[in-house]
């Protein structure tokens, strides 16, 4: 019983919690840029009282600029090891699962300024700083941890460095078929290639697929 319950504490760490800690400090950030942004335009340039749609424009300005900042975090901290070598493609899928976010907390935003009359500052902070943020806020880690930045992306520096390894491992197999010498060499580029850097696997060749390591060279 204890062995299963280690089992999958263990798996739940290695899924969700090491990648959850670290997006929850971003977030957290996020959510203060998003904040300080969002009612410093509300009092100001997009007041409300002054400029129609003013609360919605100001959350849509918060939104992005807190995004951006999120994106970068989450790229080179959180989800580091399984960042992607197709940039853009990595950048229109965090930006299309951001926007629905943004969709979310603005919808939380809408129903309660717009259809329930809720036009207090204390009520606009409620809808989105709450709810719509609790629930885009969750909506957002499962998109990133199991689609933008999921290991099993072709893409990404773990599944690069994962094949890069297995090649390794494949040529030391067939070189102890033939010469047990040759074998041992590539047992040791099979170990420099776990410890390649994501920029290493990232970095491709003319041909589009990863570059394999320069193996070390012997004294003879």
């Amino acid at each position: 019983m204890a062995g299963r319950l280690t089992t999958l504490l263990k798996a739940f760490h290695e899924r969700l919690f090491k990648y959850a800690w670290k997006f929850g400090i971003i977030g957290l950030i996020g959510f203060l840029i998003d904040f300080g942004i969002f009612n410093l335009l509300r009092s100001t340039l997009l007041d409300p009282a002054r400029v129609p749609n003013g609360t919605i424009w100001a959350n849509v300005v918060s939104t992005v600029v807190a995004t951006l900042f999120t994106w970068f975090g989450n790229r080179y901290w959180a989800f580091r090891e399984h960042r992607r070598k197709n940039f853009w493609l990595e950048l229109t899928e965090f930006a299309i699962t951001s926007a629905i976010g943004l969709g979310i907390t603005t919808l939380c935003l809408f129903i309660s300024h717009n259809v329930m009359g809720l036009t207090d500052t204390v009520s606009d902070n409620i809808s989105k700083n709450v709810v719509g943020l609790i629930l885009a806020t969750l909506f957002r880690f499962l998109m990133y941890r199991f689609l933008v930045f999921s290991p099993a992306r072709k893409d990404g520096h773990s599944r690069l460095q994962r094949e890069a390894e297995a090649r390794a491992l494949d040529e030391a197999a067939v070189a102890a078929a033939i010469d047990p010498a040759a074998a041992a060499f590539l047992e040791e580029t099979a170990g420099a290639v776990a410890d390649v850097t994501p920029e290493a696997a990232l970095q491709s060749s003319p041909g589009g697929a990863p570059d394999r390591l320069a193996a070390p060279r012997r004294d003879p």
